[in-house]
């Protein structure tokens, strides 16, 4: 028997540890769960994807009656920047996450189909791209998905 380990690494920061730019963005999630539409849950998610070209795009969760048929705050940033801005690497992306009692003591994690969304936009552009996730108590910074998400499934498995 052969044992792998794998290893990841996350950084804990504060908000006043971040850079401006990175301060920026996180707001830029923050305010985006105000435009959430989470009548079923309760549970408002914002994210922010910085671009290469400076630009701040950002997405919340949009819920539906038939739970499937929603869209995760991730994604719809994501599929917005690589729709409008095909061209445009994302550098890092905020997500934060609220109930109707205020902004979570945890950072958020996305969701299994989001992390393989942010390791598509990654491989697109051939470029890591910073995670940070929100919480009133802390901030994680991850360097790359592949934290997110090892033993990851890509095109390279679709190959001959």
């Amino acid at each position: 028997m052969k044992e792998l380990k794998i290893e990841i690494k996350i950084q804990s920061l504060s908000y006043d540890e971040l850079n401006e730019q990175d301060q920026t963005l996180i707001d830029a999630a923050k305010k985006a769960t105000e435009k959430s539409y989470a009548p079923y849950s309760q549970f408002f998610v914002g994210a922010a994807a910085l671009l290469a070209n400076g630009k701040i795009i950002t997405g919340t969760n949009q819920e539906n009656a038939a739970y499937p048929s929603g869209l995760c705050a991730e994604r719809t940033a994501l599929f917005y920047a690589n729709s409008e801005y095909p061209e445009e690497k994302v550098l890092t992306l905020a997500i934060a996450a609220r109930t109707s009692s205020g902004f979570l003591d945890s950072p958020i994690p996305p969701c299994g189909a989001c992390r393989q969304v942010l390791l598509e936009t990654e491989r697109r552009y051939n470029k890591p791209m910073r995670i940070l996730l929100y919480s009133k108590k802390e901030i994680y910074l991850i360097n790359g998905t592949q934290d997110l998400l090892p033993l990851s499934f890509g095109s390279e498995y679709l190959k001959e």
